[in-house]
């Protein structure tokens, strides 16, 4: 069976990139070496990361390296909230998972891997991790500027705070440069909301948090992949940016990375009350009409159908494919996140080992309406004379996101089986 599975995920990789074309400004202007190299690029990172021992070993200690984050933040959401937070509760306890406050116990990992990337910065360590990385695919992909700086990045920064780091170059970017940017920022996810998901997801996938990485730094090879096929005329610039400091001190970094985590979880909550109460409301509406084959209407049934077909282009079994299909479509109409909740709420019975793998890589990404506004607002606030691109680039890059995490859940898929 999965040879079949295989075979559909391989003809899907190349649906992926034809479903890209009619967005092209100019077909015969694609180098099809950078295509095929973005895709052997992409089998290579998911192959050396997840089949070759060593290196699987090493990540996994990125696993452990997760639970000790939720550790220690369990003890400071403990002091603060008491029993809330995951403190011992003052009373008996007849229905443990009761005492799971989401908000309170899971997303506050937030702000501790916000003030620990901040230090991390301010070391230099991550710049130097950026760089090296970045080296890899100017060699191999020809990527470079300070848009390839930039993409690079997305693996541990949000899709805003990435083009901060080369803000005096976003005047000078050319649209090429400027989509390849919005593209990658939608197809990741920052490192803060990484561990969150890891620690969300543990029990659905063995090493979590490595799995997440892993799609990540296949991202950058699809990124540029869609960017090029979408706007192949222009070449990039040559200009290759030094990371600037942003921190004065390491007490700096801790509490100007907490207030930025602050901002983020906040942030989260918020949108997920809205969100969800939204769904609701829409649920409540749809169903309302006429049941269909026997079950009322729903946005998740919806979802389903409409983005089935995608699901079962990455190597997902139809009779799979719908249940994929609606987290897709939740993800791509809300966010991730709450894809990812749905996910979690799913028994076992419900998705193969497979097919679970798939959808994980396919959701990890922030490609959704929202985020198209936040890359828009947020790099027109740094750049105001570059808001028309922006605008004439919003729905190319939201598209260019989703069929990379599509291509990448469809490799993922191939490897691991």
């Amino acid at each position: 069976m999965n040879w079949i599975l295989d075979l559909q995920a391989v003809a899907g990789i190349g649906a992926f990139v034809l479903l890209a074309l009619p967005f092209s400004s100019r077909i015969g202007a694609i180098r099809w070496r950078i295509v095929l190299g973005a895709v052997a690029l992409q089998f290579a990172i998911c192959f050396v990361l997840l089949r070759v021992p060593p290196i699987t070993r090493a990540l996994g200690l990125l696993n452990v390296a997760v639970a000790a984050l939720s550790a220690a933040t369990r003890h400071g959401t403990a002091f603060v909230f008491g029993y809330v937070g995951g403190g011992p509760p003052p009373f008996a306890v007849s229905h443990a998972e009761g005492l799971a406050v989401f908000a309170f116990q899971v997303v506050p990992i937030i702000l501790v891997v916000s003030a620990l990337s901040a230090v991390l910065w301010y070391w230099r360590i991550l710049p130097a991790v950026i760089q090296a990385i970045a080296w890899i695919f100017r060699r191999t992909l020809g990527t470079t500027g300070p848009a390839g700086f930039a993409v690079t990045a997305n693996v541990f920064v949000g899709q805003v705070e990435a083009p901060l780091l080369v803000r005096p170059y976003l005047a000078r970017m050319t649209r090429h440069e400027l989509l390849l940017l919005m593209t990658a920022g939608m197809a990741m996810i920052a490192g803060s909301m990484m561990v969150v998901y890891a620690a969300m997801l543990a029990s659905h996938v063995d090493n979590m948090l490595s799995q997440l990485l892993t799609k990540s730094l296949m991202s950058i090879p699809a990124s540029i992949l869609y960017a090029h096929v979408m706007l192949p005329e222009e070449s990039d610039s040559a200009e290759h940016p030094a990371p600037g400091r942003i921190y004065s001190s390491t007490m700096d970094a801790v509490t100007r990375g907490t207030s930025d985590g602050l901002r983020i979880w906040v942030n989260v909550i918020a949108i997920l009350i809205v969100l969800i109460a939204l769904v609701a409301l829409v649920n409540l509406a749809v169903g309302a009409l006429p049941p269909v084959a026997g079950a009322p209407l729903s946005l998740e049934r919806l979802a389903g159908w409409l983005f089935a077909p995608l699901a079962w282009l990455m190597g997902i079994p139809w009779s799979e494919a719908t249940v994929a299909g609606s987290l897709l479509g939740i993800k791509t109409v809300l966010n991730e996140f709450i894809a990812y909740l749905k996910l979690a709420e799913l028994g076992p019975a419900a998705l193969s080992d497979r097919t679970r793998l798939v959808t994980i890589y396919a959701l990890c990404g922030f490609a959704n309406f929202a985020s198209m506004g936040i890359q828009v607002s947020g790099i027109a606030a740094m750049a105001p004379e570059r808001r028309t691109d922006l605008n004439e680039l919003a729905l190319r890059s939201l598209l260019g996101a989703t069929l990379a995490s599509c291509m990448t859940g469809a490799i993922a898929g191939i490897v691991a089986s």
